[in-house]
C-alpha cells in the first residue's frame, strides 16, 4: 500500500471515529433528558431523536470504524501485532462496541417505555465515553509499549 492510500485511510478511519464518538456522547445525554420528560408529545420526540441518531449515524459510523481500522490493521498486521499498544487499544475498541450496543438496548427500551434507569445513573453513564476516549487517542498516539 502506499504511503498516500494509508494517509487516506487513517482520515477516514479518523473521520468515522469522530462520528461514532459524536453518537457515543450526544445519545446518553438524550438518555439523561429523556428520563427527565414527564408529557408524552416530549417522550415521543426523545424517541424518535434516539433512534434516528444510533441508526442513522452510530450504526453507520461503528462499520466505517471498523472497515477503515481494519484495513490499516491488515496493511502492516504482523507489525501491528508486536505492538502491546495496539492490542490495548483494540481492548478499548471492543469494550466501547459493548458500550454501543448498550446504548442500543436503551434506545430500545425508551422505545417501548421500559426503562427503569434514573437521570443520575445517565449523567454517570454520559461520562464512560470520556475515559475511552482518552485512553485511546493516549495510546495511538503516545504508542507507550
Amino acid at each position: 500500500m502506499s504511503y498516500q492510500m494509508f494517509l487516506i485511510l487513517k482520515a477516514l478511519h479518523l473521520i468515522a471515529v469522530i462520528c461514532w464518538f459524536a453518537v457515543l456522547f450526544y445519545l446518553p445525554r438524550l438518555f439523561v433528558y429523556h428520563s427527565m420528560t414527564e408529557d408524552e408529545a416530549g417522550k415521543e420526540r426523545f424517541k424518535i431523536m434516539e433512534r434516528k441518531l444510533y441508526r442513522a449515524i452510530g450504526t453507520p459510523s461503528i462499520i466505517a470504524v471498523f472497515v477503515f481500522g481494519g484495513w490499516l490493521l491488515g496493511s502492516n498486521w504482523a507489525e501491528y501485532m508486536k505492538s502491546g499498544w495496539v492490542h490495548a487499544k483494540l481492548t478499548l475498541v471492543i469494550l466501547l462496541t459493548g458500550y454501543h450496543h448498550v446504548c442500543g438496548a436503551y434506545v430500545k427500551k425508551f422505545a417501548r417505555d421500559e426503562m427503569n434507569k434514573s437521570e443520575k445513573f445517565f449523567r454517570i453513564f454520559n461520562e464512560i465515553p470520556v475515559v475511552f476516549l482518552i485512553a485511546i487517542v493516549l495510546l495511538a498516539v503516545v504508542k507507550p509499549f
